[in-house]
């Protein structure tokens, strides 16, 4: 009687969990937004996602990228951008929490992160402007940084002030990480607690995959005209943001020497210290996205010894060096995360 029960009882089980695995299946949903594309992949359980999920997700990104898009006309940003005066600008909710989270970026990097440095960015043909890519003059450079500086903008309780009308910000560091984290808040509400939200390379993952083990996120091997598909580590991530920054993928080469997108707020120029690529884990994939922008700036020695100092954020700074070997140097934490398989 006993075995039968226990035989009874392993059928039951078996059941169970085979019905537990089938129920936990993958969905994909991917399409365009903010002039690059994004993957979202959720675990669908007993509680099947709303049918208009993804229709609802696109209308988020389109209110996003109607905000914060220096290509759309008549985006939030471009109407304070054009705004060439000191007078209030009463901004939005989602513009005003990034620009906070950008004050703070500011101010921790000690002006490595700047929304403002968009003239200098412009001038070196890298921005939404068409001025061709090319080195301008150190006087061309000093006029422009006279256009800059994040403490020429005054963030309120529901309103921007300028106290320099000609400022004008751009927030393509930070846009994509916002907008992943408004996505990863938006599945949560629904009662979606395991999936990976991607945009542009920037991440969060929450939960696990359908089998249980961890999602994992590439680091890319960062090698100018490398292949996108060319991983150099990958990481195992659970419920945390990660997001790349690197110098390898836009830039350009005069007489002999490459200029990357990457500019120094202080200086005006793309850096040159041998940092290649800074990949951060955060909380908050904004913050991991400005913040790895700004240690591409700030260099590996200071910027490993700012992020040792922050809670729940590490990194992994890749430098390459005269040789073209390349070197990696990791936050404290960073080794515990690869071990967390």
């Amino acid at each position: 009687m006993m075995k039968k029960i226990l035989i009874v009882f392993s059928i039951l089980w078996f059941s169970i969990f085979c019905h537990i695995t089938a129920a936990a299946e993958e969905e994909l949903l991917a399409g365009k937004t903010m002039g690059t594309t994004y993957h979202i992949k959720i675990i669908t359980g007993k509680n099947n996602p709303p049918k208009d999920l993804h229709k609802k997700i696109k209308q988020l990104l389109h209110i996003i990228n109607q905000s914060m898009s220096t290509y759309q006309k008549n985006s939030e940003i471009n109407r304070f951008n054009t705004n060439r005066t000191s007078a209030p600008f009463k901004a939005s909710k989602g513009l005003l929490f990034i620009m906070n989270t950008g004050r703070m970026l500011y101010k921790i990097t000690d002006g490595a992160w700047d929304c403002t440095i968009n003239p200098v960015v412009n001038l070196w043909g890298f921005g939404s402007k068409t001025e061709k890519q090319k080195v301008p003059s150190k006087a061309e450079i000093q006029s422009r940084l006279t256009e800059t500086g994040f403490h020429n903008i005054q963030v309120n309780n529901n309103t921007l002030v300028k106290k320099k009308p000609s400022i004008t910000i751009d927030l393509a560091s930070i846009a994509k990480g916002y907008a992943v984290d408004q996505v990863s808040a938006f599945l949560k509400e629904k009662g979606i607690n395991s999936f990976l939200v991607e945009i542009g390379g920037e991440v969060y993952a929450s939960g696990s995959k359908s089998d249980g083990s961890p999602w994992k996120v590439g680091i890319n091997t960062p090698e100018k005209n490398g292949a996108f598909d060319q991983v150099y580590l990958a990481l195992p991530v659970k419920d945390m943001a990660f997001a790349t920054s690197g110098d390898y993928r836009i830039f350009f080469k005069e007489k002999g020497r490459y200029y990357s997108h990457i500019i120094d707020p202080k200086t005006g120029y793309p850096v040159n210290n041998g940092v290649v690529s800074v990949s951060i884990t955060a909380e908050s994939c904004a913050f991991a996205d400005g913040l790895a922008t700004a240690v591409m700036v700030m260099g590996h020695k200071k910027g490993i010894d700012l992020i040792n100092k922050l809670p729940g954020v590490e990194c992994l700074i890749i430098v390459q060096d005269k040789d073209d070997k390349l070197l990696d140097h990791a936050s404290k934490g960073f080794k515990q995360l690869l071990k967390k398989n």
